[in-house]
């Protein structure tokens, strides 16, 4: 397969609209338009909730044949630090909603493709935006060589830590913003989140409603309607129960035993993200015998656009596909990471909500060190093939010395941005024509407010 027919667009020849009507199916109605309206913030808020048209349009185009785990949404705001369970601070894939295995290039294109979507959002001239797929593609094809040389113990145990990407910057600018970033992550912990999300009523901590981002499912500002299942539920407390006890035996034994010293005190929905929003997505708080908190996040697991358009094993479980996806691409995961079922046939999985998690502030990032961070990305990446796989020399054999595999992810990415663009403006058209209903979040919140 020529490197350069990685330029093809795929199969475009769908409604765009259409493909979003299908991934809000399930999802909980009134949270919908709100999805919807965070969309319609930009092209770029637009890419970040659409993978399922990503998908679509990717399954049109030619491939390697090399199958492995990939991330299946790896654009470029699904990267950002995070706590390991020795309380290092690692850089690394932070969202395996959509994971499963599929092409490698999907992975690589949806990344390059984001690169310059962001770059036009943030009005960054186009010469930038494609030095920052040049230098993600070139990032992710020198690292893939360098792990192809490497033996797979070695693969396993590498982890780009902040302290690491410390090391090796030599720009001030960019050692200044790294430095930032650790500050900033060692302030993001439960404790601090406490008092922002919860109160103290009569000894027992409550989370507090703050429609339509937090509220209790069975609450007086519960978005839910009322013959929704979660609703009709005969025992929903034994349900809760049964959930979390099927959760725990997904941990190894110490972890069980660890959270065994954590009682639950609450329990509330929280909406996340763009493209999450109006899947079931819950909260718990728990408090040790020191009353110190600990946040655990609920997520509902649905089919992975991967699998719904490239042929491979289906998953008996979506709440494990995750997990395992996460466990494999990850170079070290949660403390807390597990899967569940609910009562009505939904699966979950379980984290931490807050342990120093980061998420890139690309709206403050110059030219400088967006590049840097486009190559971080593109090393990340091939980290997390290189590791899921063990096909890094065949990817890199593929990929070779030359700029051929760049110059086709810039071609591609800056055609697949043209095309986003074209898809938003149907987007925008179907929400003033009432095809679609799109609300904000102040707009929903104005609802509740006295």
């Amino acid at each position: 397969m020529p490197r350069g027919a990685h330029e093809a667009l795929g199969n475009l020849d769908r409604d765009p609209v259409k493909l979003l009507e299908i991934s809000s199916e399930g999802r909980v109605p009134r949270l919908v338009p709100l999805r919807y309206g965070r969309m319609l913030e930009s092209p770029f808020a637009f890419y970040r909730g659409t993978a399922i048209i990503q998908a679509h349009d990717l399954a049109g185009t030619p491939d390697t044949g090399l199958t492995m785990q990939v991330c299946g949404d790896a654009h470029v705001a699904n990267f950002g630090g995070y706590a390991t369970p020795e309380r290092a601070l690692l850089f690394d894939l932070n969202d395996f909603d959509e994971t499963s295995p599929g092409p490698w290039e999907w992975d690589l294109k949806r990344l390059c493709a984001s690169f310059v979507v962001a770059a036009r959002h943030l009005r960054h001239p186009a010469d930038t935006a494609d030095d920052l797929v040049r230098q993600a593609a070139r990032s992710y094809r020198d690292r893939m060589q360098a792990y192809a040389g490497m033996g797979m113990l070695d693969t396993w145990y590498d982890r780009i830590t902040f302290e690491r990407l410390l090391d090796e910057e030599t720009s001030p600018n960019v050692q200044k913003r790294i430095r930032r970033g650790i500050e900033r992550a060692a302030d993001r912990t439960h404790e601090t989140l406490l008092p922002k999300l919860a109160e103290r009523v009569e000894g027992r901590w409550r989370i507090l409603d703050a429609p339509p981002a937090v509220f209790h499912v069975r609450g007086k500002q519960t978005l839910f309607d009322p013959g929704d299942d979660w609703l009709t539920a005969a025992d929903p407390e034994q349900t809760l129960e049964q959930s979390f006890k099927d959760y725990l035996s997904t941990l190894a034994p110490d972890r069980r035993r660890l959270l065994g010293h954590f009682t639950r005190h609450d329990q509330a929905f929280k909406v996340v993200g763009v493209g999450s929003v109006g899947t079931r997505c819950m909260i718990l708080l728990m408090v040790d015998q020191h009353d110190k908190p600990l946040f655990l996040q609920v997520k509902e697991a649905r089919r992975s656009v991967v699998a719904r358009f490239f042929k491979g094993p289906q998953a008996a479980h979506e709440g494990r596909r995750v997990v395992e996806g996460q466990r494999l691409m990850q170079a070290a995961s949660d403390l807390f990471l597990g899967w569940t079922k609910g009562p009505f046939g939904r699966h979950f999985y379980m984290r931490q909500l807050r342990d120093m998690k980061l998420s890139p502030q690309l709206e403050l990032m110059d030219a400088e060190v967006f590049g840097r961070y486009a190559a971080l990305c593109g090393w990340v990446l091939a980290r997390a093939h290189a590791k899921g796989s063990g096909l890094a020399a065949e990817v890199s054999g593929y990929l070779g010395r030359s700029d051929r595999m760049t110059d086709a992810m810039v071609g591609y990415a800056n055609g697949y941005a043209d095309q986003v663009e074209r898809d938003y403006g149907q987007f925008v058209a179907a929400c003033r024509s009432g095809r679609l209903e799109a609300r904000t979040d102040a707009d929903m919140a104005g609802e509740f407010r006295v």
